[in-house]
């Protein structure tokens, strides 16, 4: 029997295929997959899903661990053990707008993928905005007028430069997380604990 992991597809996949390789794990079966949604390595069971789905499958058991990142866990909250940060996934979350535009009278209106996490950064600020829920492309809202700014996740900046935006304020860093359902921890601490503890950012001196 080994430990079922739940792996966040695209960028955070890769970046931990990595970090298992510094760590001298076999991760041929990992790269080799092709549209697989399933592989099986020497250490563990993986499942490849977006990150909001990896903390539900986890969450409900499916999945013993799971890689995701940190915006998931803050944005929907699930009931999961949140283990460990990881060294990759790193980037911060911004408000960020057109350079001169600055909202003089009313409630500020801000687009974002991440509805929560955004109100309650202004609640504790001890400000009241209007959210703008979007899936894709914030950065297009006060180009067109849908909002005054954008709350979202910054890595390069790049994008943002492109379409004209700069960052106006810092709000926090994050990175991927190590996340674990709860029964799991539990009950299968003897198979699950060597592999956390080949995660910890510790374990390995370069």
């Amino acid at each position: 029997m080994k430990p079922v992991l739940a792996l966040t597809k695209g960028r955070v996949e890769k970046q931990f295929i990595q970090f298992l390789q510094e760590r001298d794990f076999d991760v041929a079966p990992l790269l080799d997959k092709g549209r697989k949604l399933q592989v099986e390595t020497d250490q563990f069971f993986a499942f490849f899903a977006k990150g909001i789905d990896v903390a539900t499958y986890v969450e409900h058991g499916i999945a013993d661990l799971g890689i995701v990142g940190e915006d998931i866990l803050m944005e929907i909250q699930p009931d999961v053990f949140d283990l460990l940060p990881l060294p990759f996934g790193k980037c911060r979350f911004a408000v960020a707008g057109e350079p001169h535009s600055n909202k003089a009278f009313g409630k500020q209106k801000i687009a974002t993928k991440y509805p929560n996490i955004t109100t309650n950064y202004f609640r504790k600020q001890g400000k009241s905005v209007d959210i703008v829920k979007l899936e894709g492309s914030v950065e297009l809202a006060p180009l067109l007028g849908l909002a005054d700014d954008i709350v979202d996740l910054v890595e390069t900046g790049n994008t943002l430069k492109e379409n004209g935006l700069v960052v106006k304020e810092e709000m926090f860093s994050i990175t991927a997380r190590c996340i674990a359902n709860r029964n799991s921890l539990k009950l299968k601490k003897a198979m699950l604990y060597p592999l956390i503890d080949s995660f910890k950012i510790e374990e390995v001196v370069r």
